[in-house]
């Protein structure tokens, strides 16, 4: 199952995202955490001093991986980051995902990467989640393993497709104007495309704090954290462990838990999504830049969830 996690730059996304990603792997379940915001700093909330190497420094061997023998696809060059599976193409389980490290968890962890100094000025931040993007087409992911995704803020994940290419969405956000406004910008972005969304607040002080965002959002408001000195201490990088948050925030990490796991995989829609915003893209400038219809690369009789 897979479950990103987005917001307002500064409402606790990230340390949300990893706090989920440690209670799910607490409960003995495989979980590779992904990071795909533009500022990387997933890797240090999960307890590690170096970044993993980039997935965008690899993305041609990723390509190269993924293509396998599909007919459809002539070479990895011809590959953008929206090429769909076909038959012949490498499927890959949830243990076989490329460069990861593992954290002092349990669980895995990859990364997009950062801007290199040669992107400066010339690339946009999507070059860089492509890699991911690619790795998610070709990933078959199973009930009671999870894949969890530290979004980058606001609604810049709406430049790509990869914003349908999950189960859940988590929505983190404070009881302010401006968080819930993000809520509305992406509620409304989203709902053409049978994305669901389940808002989760952060930083609350007080019941107000909670009436607040249940009467902005309503009934996608799933649950709330408090506001926590463990957390703090997390944040700070002082000693910190699961059994030293607050019982309410346990409880809240608990639901989120059972809300992806009460998620419908709907295999059908993603390959239909995948299939559209790789239409979308080479029309845009994939067909340009490669010369060809890309849309020819996309497997009519290929059955998405099955690895075999």
């Amino acid at each position: 199952m897979r479950v990103a996690f987005v917001g307002k730059g500064g409402s606790g996304k990230t340390t949300i995202s990893a706090l989920f990603a440690r209670y799910a792997a607490s409960q003995g379940a495989p979980v590779v955490a992904i990071d795909a915001d533009i500022n990387q700093h997933l890797a240090l909330v999960l307890g590690l001093d170096e970044q993993p190497e980039p997935l965008g420094a690899h993305l041609e061997e990723i390509k190269e991986l993924l293509r396998g023998s599909n007919p459809l696809i002539s070479s990895a060059a011809a590959m953008t980051k929206t090429t769909p599976p076909g038959r012949g193409s490498r499927l890959l389980s949830l243990d076989a995902l490329p460069y990861t490290v593992a954290t002092p968890h349990g669980l895995r962890l990859m990364a997009t990467g950062p801007f290199a100094e040669e992107d400066l000025g010339v690339s946009c931040y999507h070059s860089k989640v492509g890699a991911a993007e690619l790795l998610l087409n070709h990933l078959v992911d199973e009930q009671g393993e999870y894949v969890v995704i530290d979004m980058t803020a606001g609604a810049d994940s709406f430049a790509s497709g990869l914003f349908t290419r999950f189960d859940l969405t988590v929505l983190v956000a404070e009881p302010t104007r401006q968080g819930v406004s993000v809520y509305q910008q992406y509620r409304d972005y989203a709902s053409a495309y049978d994305v669901s969304l389940a808002v989760v607040g952060n930083k609350i002080h007080s019941p107000d704090d909670v009436d607040f965002l249940r009467s902005h959002v309503g009934d996608s408001l799933l649950t709330w954290f408090e506001h926590s000195s463990a957390v703090r201490a997390l944040e700070q990088g002082r000693p910190f462990d699961l059994i030293d948050l607050e019982p309410a925030n346990t409880e809240a990490l608990s639901r989120v838990l059972k809300q992806v796991d009460a998620q419908e995989k709907d295999w059908e829609r993603y390959g239909r999504q995948t299939a559209e915003f790789h239409v979308r893209n080479a029309e845009a400038w994939g067909n340009s830049r490669a010369g060809t219809d890309l849309s020819l690369q996309i497997d009519p009789g290929f059955v998405y969830g099955r690895l075999g």
